[in-house]
């Protein structure tokens, strides 16, 4: 009888146990859903979807180098129809991380345009620091400026008062094909090229 009981409360553990062990699998598979959909900075947009549009005052330099002056501009999505569009948030212009980032880009920036893709930048800075910026690191391509978060939240990428370090690739119908949110700004350049090819040759 005793030997009964013991078997009895030894079972009824083991089921207690594996409905534990089922509520902490649910529990850790609706965690990874959230993390998909989450980032520092907010709600991500999905992907395969049109990306979020946007329209913003911002620079373009004239010409390549340390002299290139940088024109004022105001650029929306609409305007890289047609073309790849990698789209990085950062927080603020003269920083080490964002310098670092910056160069990268502009160093591989012909090979982006070789892949039929443009680079634009946007933070919270004005565009007079843009373009100061531009002039300094020689960038030759757009710096948007985003005051208000506006755009940076859209895309799950602001705690104010900055942009956090996100980006994304767009394909030439408006679809967002990537994102990268645990950017490291040394080598990221080489990363986002590498997937962009992979996505042109899907």
């Amino acid at each position: 009888m005793q030997r009964r009981a013991l078997f009895s409360a030894a079972l009824q553990a083991v089921r207690n146990s594996s409905s534990f062990l089922a509520m902490g699998i649910g529990l850790s598979s609706l965690l990874a859903k959230s993390q998909q959909a989450f980032a520092l900075g907010g709600t991500l947009p999905e992907l395969n979807i049109p990306a979020p549009d946007f329209n913003l005052a911002g620079v373009t330099p004239s010409r390549p180098g340390k002299t290139s002056e940088a024109v004022e501009t105001q650029r929306q999505l609409a305007d890289f129809s047609r073309q790849w569009l990698v789209l990085y948030f950062y927080p603020r212009d003269f920083t080490e991380g964002c310098t670092i980032e910056a160069r990268g880009f502009q160093q591989d920036l012909g090979l982006f345009h070789k892949a039929g893709a443009e680079v634009v930048g946007i933070s919270a800075d004005s565009p007079d620091s843009h373009a100061e910026f531009c002039g300094s690191e020689g960038l030759a391509y757009p710096l948007l400026s985003d005051p208000g978060g506006s755009v940076s939240k859209s895309y799950g990428s602001w705690i104010a008062p900055f942009s956090q370090r996100h980006t994304f690739v767009i394909d030439p119908d408006g679809i967002l094909r990537a994102r990268f949110v645990a950017v490291r700004p040394s080598g990221h350049s080489h990363e986002v090229l590498d997937t962009l090819k992979s996505l042109q040759a899907a």
